[in-house]
């Protein structure tokens, strides 16, 4: 028997319920826990609605979970979760695969949201042909998962788009908490969840009527790109670019990101 997609994201609520919560969507090989500190350092204004995406951290498994059209249900899933756990209109972050969700989301779902930030996340591939080498590439990579877990995450931050973060004082704590995750899982929300699955958004951009704003480091060119590209079709959007930072930019610089979130939430 499947289960809906419902059924494989977990989700806790940090601080004080009265207070207006936003949403937190990881990215791949992520968790909950990536907002954590975040959440706590602003819940005297905010409260959290902290999620952990199918196949990631404390998620119930995957494994009898129904394919097709996966990405679309479990964006569905979430959108009642939502409705009934985030007080909406609310406000919405999301990371990369979070981001895409999250895009999703505010463009299919806007009335639950007042504003949205999307981080270093794309509307999707245009042609089928794009979306299914990227699914051929997906499915190497999850193989990779699969075969020797340790040497996927040494090649998987070998990414050019990663170089800062592996730099960084925080890489540690971020790779430590990657390795939590499961294997299996993992692999299986790539093919379920990856770029090469989610339908494309580009010609949804046109019809957003929610502010939101993109962001984007200065060190992942390929997201700072897509980025001056949605902003040209999507209204009421705008790019902010961060210094210095790669995709991971929310890790890079934590208090920057904090402090442009609090003023794009206040305005």
């Amino acid at each position: 028997m499947h289960v809906s997609p419902k059924d494989t994201i977990h989700a806790e609520i940090i601080g004080d319920r009265t207070l207006p919560r936003i949403v937190f969507l990881h990215g791949f090989l992520g968790s909950k826990e990536e907002w954590r500190s975040l959440a706590l350092s602003i819940e005297n204004r905010y409260s959290s609605l902290i999620v952990d995406l199918p196949g990631h951290g404390e998620a119930p498994s995957l494994e009898v979970a129904a394919r097709t059209g996966f990405f679309e249900r479990t964006a569905e899933a979430l959108a009642q979760i939502i409705s009934v756990e985030a007080s909406p209109p609310c406000f919405l972050v999301g990371y990369s695969m979070g981001g895409r969700l999250a895009l999703f989301l505010a463009l299919r779902f806007p009335e639950l949201f007042s504003k949205v930030i999307i981080l270093s996340a794309s509307p999707g591939l245009q042609t089928l042909g794009e979306r299914s080498r990227r699914q051929k590439q997906d499915d190497q990579i999850a193989r990779k998962i699969e075969k020797n877990f340790e040497g996927f995450l040494r090649f998987w931050y070998e990414q050019p788009l990663f170089f800062s973060l592996k730099n960084h004082p925080r890489f540690r704590e971020t790779e430590q908490k990657r390795q939590q995750n499961n294997p299996g899982e993992l692999a299986l929300a790539l093919r379920l969840l990856g770029t090469g699955v989610q339908p494309s958004l580009w010609d949804e951009l046109a019809d957003n009527r929610i502010p939101i704003a993109f962001f984007a480091g200065e060190k992942d060119p390929k997201f700072v790109e897509i980025g001056m590209q949605m902003v040209k079709l999507c209204p009421s959007s705008n790019l902010e670019i961060f210094a210095d930072c790669g995709h991971a930019l929310h890790i890079e610089n934590r208090e920057e990101f904090t402090s442009r979130l609090k003023v794009f939430f206040k305005q």
